[in-house]
């Protein structure tokens, strides 16, 4: 089997981010013309001017928060999509609710994350992902068929029969959620099942612990994480292991933003991840996912030259409930939005006697004069709360992309 998959995976960075904005701009022009979302939200973008990260920071962010709304107003796809909802192969309802499209042409192109994780022509994958309602199965499904492995529909549940695959079928690779695939060989273990022949492993759906990752090697099971959504596909994969991070895909145009807000964070820093996929058919331009991460830094050893994520880090979404009143982190960017010399805040929540307490931080040099009663009065106004403002130095609030934090339930 070859290091990549394809030759997208080595090239330059230049060639990359050319590649990504011209097909951007492209999509960005057929998204106009066919969807009705796109003709609105985009009415007055000029696809040609999009070349660069900072001409896409300024185009409106779709919150996967908000398609619930959207496809309730405008049912079944929320006007996205480019073709009638009848000419989909199939729709899908995921926990939102949350209807998902797929087209004719594979879109989802988890064929890239499972030729990193070692399985490929001559596999038979034990695919553990559910083949109805969502779209998981289907997903790994098609990545499977791209890199030529022969695949048993296992999907969830059935723990007996799963295990009994592995040994009859000679199942010699499994994608499915990570703790899945512990209880199986398990069940197998007592059942006097031989499953030896299963080595390779892709997870998703759920966190991949470090012991359980130990666990699997002393089985001589190789276990990859990848990272995606129904909506998008596949985002970022692991590639030479856990220290490495992911690498984000190929086909994704990825960008780490301030939660709350369309703004890019500065390199390394935590925030909200937004993806731009290139489906023509279900067109998602700026998708915030509502996931935390950042940018890693230098080349990953594997020779792959895209960008690296660190994994999935937690949940942008925030928002809570203060004294009968929802905080919002975009609020949070609201208030500090006018201070320039102001690069990151944070709103905490804590309780004092049974006392809803706010106390709004914010990294600034010294003290400005005056500052902290205009920002105390901005934080009235915004969120119908009062609070008191803290100044931190420079680099103190942790770098872990909470702009609300709520530790009343923490006791701290």
């Amino acid at each position: 089997m070859s290091n990549f998959f394809d030759a997208l995976e080595t090239r330059t960075e230049t060639d990359r981010e050319s590649d990504l904005f011209s097909a951007l701009r492209n999509q960005i022009g057929h998204a106009r013309a066919n969807a009705l979302y796109y003709r609105r939200t985009l009415a007055d973008i000029d696809p040609d001017a999009i070349r660069d990260r900072r001409a896409l920071g300024e185009l409106p962010i779709l919150r996967k928060s908000d398609l619930p709304a959207l496809q309730a107003e405008n049912p079944p796809l929320g006007g996205i999509a480019t073709q009638d909802a009848t000419k989909f192969r199939r729709l899908f309802l995921s926990p939102g609710p949350i209807i998902e499209p797929e087209a004719d042409e594979e879109h989802w192109r988890m064929g890239r994350a499972l030729h990193a994780a070692g399985i490929g022509a001559g596999d038979r994958v034990l695919n553990a992902f559910a083949y109805h309602l969502t779209p998981a199965g289907f997903m790994f499904d098609h990545g499977c068929a791209a890199v030529g492995a022969s695949v048993f529909p296992g999907g969830v549940g059935n723990t007996d029969q799963q295990a009994e695959a592995i040994a009859k079928l000679g199942l010699t690779a499994y994608v499915g959620t990570p703790d899945f695939l512990k209880t199986i060989l398990e069940r197998a273990d007592e059942n006097g099942l031989d499953t030896s022949v299963l080595t390779r492993a892709l997870v998703t759906g759920g966190p991949l612990f470090p012991n359980l990752r130990e666990w699997y090697a002393a089985r001589g099971i190789t276990v990859r994480q990848c990272y995606g959504t129904a909506e998008l596909g596949l985002i970022a994969y692991e590639s030479a292991g856990p220290a490495d991070g992911m690498m984000v895909d190929e086909n994704a145009l990825v960008e780490i933003v301030r939660p709350g807000t369309g703004d890019p964070v500065a390199p390394g820093e935590v925030g909200e991840v937004v993806v731009t996929t290139f489906n023509r058919l279900y067109p998602l331009i700026r998708f915030a996912t509502g996931d935390l991460s950042a940018f890693m830094t230098g080349a990953s050893p594997c020779g792959r030259t895209a960008p690296r994520l660190k994994g999935w880090m937690g949940r942008a979404d925030q928002t809570t409930k203060v004294r009968g009143m929802f905080v919002h982190p975009a609020q949070v960017a609201r208030i500090i939005a006018p201070y320039k010399s102001i690069d990151r805040a944070r709103l905490i929540v804590t309780e004092q006697e049974g006392h809803d307490m706010l106390t709004l931080h914010v990294e600034a040099e010294g003290e400005p004069n005056g500052l902290a009663e205009r920002l105390a009065e901005a934080l009235r106004a915004e969120c119908r709360l009062r609070g008191d403002v803290v100044f931190d130095s420079p680099g103190t609030l942790p770098n872990d992309g909470k702009v609300v934090d709520d530790r009343r339930q923490l006791g701290v």
